[in-house]
């Protein structure tokens, strides 16, 4: 097995046992990005030099016997809207094509304290907006497992990285399910933490009441040891949860005998793929089998789900992308005078995507629209709230498929981005509530595409998603399996 098939803590131990170096591992990641990542395109930019002379570093350092991070040495990729001090960050999009962040966004403050090896930036669809990371300015990444499929979105460069052997963990944001959607069509697991457990500050926005942080790895373990990494408190962040961060390590125990596991019936409707739903309800039978209960649950307002959060994050970006404008920073567009500078500059570098949803944001907040559409949105998500509360009054967890697909085929939706929005109908709830999220893979469709189930939990119990997940994930011969992809074996 090469080392870029090996999970973070299996590369950990034999770096701390000094049975590989950092450089030796770095080399052979990077080996494995220029063999496939010119099909795959997960990276928008690759700071492969700057990673070597990193992974030098730690060699250094641990030869000395300095204190080195849980990280230190493993390559990683970042999502190209977290702000990277002294490497573009230019959220996929042409407005910020040329835009280098003067500072690091907090998870990068905390990641770089670990003395990882960070490979460069990965692909999204456009200021995170889109299922499919097809919304980018730049190119469509491709799915590892069938190259004519997309990775999901946005995150969808991230899940493909780490799928694709071409990272070890990457950092992804999750706004309606851009972490877990694509973790499941790549079949990789991807962690959303409770909304403020992890800092947004240095993250460049989409919606900020529902924006999140958090890992995509090729296993339960990994996630556990990259969120204790980015957790925490932050005064630069308003949101930030002063909840204390337990080690999340504590909780990947084989233990989920008396677990009650609630079935939402909402989630399990027509039109979702056969394939899927057997998928996900084989695996609840594990937990069956294990010793866990299962309870039948209502979620009523899961219907409005999609209706709501395609008013309130919209409303949200129109408000954030404001400041791209031509003025202050990014790309500008010369004009006549300032208002025919910022309308072409807005005009001609946000791509079509972006401009849908600020379209659809303004004319939900503008005057006369406001009480009929934003402000009941609002309402609705204080019911679908409501509708969380009250389950967990009765389980422990709730589980569901991550995706009501396994991945499609590329441009088979792009031409409709309503058929897209529906694709979220099991992951924008979670951000609409604020709850933890975790979705790994749980079998294949009959084409060989992933498959991935989703575990909710109650705020801040990321403790009890992940000790179920690493359960079921032990009891499976498959976790961890990459692609062969375009003949190079993985």
């Amino acid at each position: 097995m090469s080392l870029y098939e090996k999970p973070a803590h299996v590369l950990h131990d034999m770096l701390a046992k000094k049975e590989i170096s950092a450089v030796e591992l770095t080399d052979d990641v990077l080996a494995r990005v220029e063999a496939v990542d010119g099909k795959v395109g997960a990276y928008l930019t690759l700071t492969a030099d700057a990673a070597r002379a990193q992974a030098k570093a730690v060699d250094e350092k641990r030869a000395a016997g300095k204190a080195l991070g849980y990280l230190a040495g493993i390559p990683g990729a970042i999502k190209d809207n977290i702000c990277t001090q002294g490497v573009k960050t230019t959220c996929a999009s042409k407005i910020l094509e040329n835009f280098v962040p003067p500072y690091d966004a907090t998870v990068m403050t905390k990641v770089k304290a670990e003395d990882p090896v960070l490979l460069g930036k990965t692909n999204l669809d456009e200021f995170a907006m889109g299922g499919s990371t097809e919304n980018s300015a730049y190119h469509v990444t491709h799915n590892p497992w069938n190259l004519g499929c997309v990775p999901g979105g946005s995150s969808g460069g991230s899940a493909a990285a780490v799928a694709s052997g071409s990272a070890i963990w990457a950092l992804g944001t999750d706004t309606g399910g851009s972490i877990r959607q694509p973790a499941s069509f790549c079949g990789v697991v991807g962690l959303k933490p409770t909304y403020g457990r992890v800092s947004r500050y240095g993250i460049v926005a989409y919606a900020s009441s529902l924006d999140q942080v958090g890992p995509l790895t090729r296993d339960v373990t990994d996630a556990a040891h990259v969120l204790n990494v980015i957790s925490g408190l932050d005064e630069m962040d308003s949101t930030s949860s002063p909840a204390a961060v337990p080690d999340f390590t504590q909780a990947l125990r084989e233990e989920v005998k008396g677990l009650k596991i609630g079935l939402p019936k909402e989630y399990f409707t027509e039109g979702m793929d056969p394939e899927v739903e057997k998928a996900v309800k084989d695996a609840i039978e594990v937990y069956r089998k294990l010793g866990a209960e299962i309870v039948e649950i209502s979620l009523p307002h899961t219907k409005y789900a999609i209706s709501t959060y395609y008013l309130i994050a919209p409303a949200e970006a129109a408000t954030n992308l404001q400041r791209y404008d031509g003025v202050s920073y990014g790309a500008r567009v010369d004009g006549v005078d300032l208002v025919d500078m910022m309308t072409k500059t807005r005009t001609e570098c946000f791509g079509e995507e972006v401009k849908r949803r600020i379209m659809i944001g303004n004319y939900a907040l503008s005057a006369g629209y406001y009480d009929a559409y934003y402000l009941k949105a609002l309402k609705v998500r204080t019911l679908i709230q409501q509708d969380y509360t009250e389950a967990f009054k009765s389980v422990d967890v709730i589980m569901c498929p991550t995706a009501p697909t396994p991945a499609y085929e590329i441009g088979s939706m792009i031409a409709d981005p309503l058929q897209m929005y529906l694709q979220d109908i099991c992951t924008v709830p979670l951000n609409l509530a604020g709850l933890p999220g975790i979705s790994l893979p749980c079998g294949k469709s009959s084409k060989g595409m992933p498959i991935g189930l989703q575990i909710i939990g109650k705020a801040l119990d990321e403790e009890t998603i992940l000790r179920a997940a690493y359960t079921y994930e032990q009891s499976q011969s498959y976790h961890g399996e990459l692609p062969t992809i375009g003949g190079e074996k993985a």
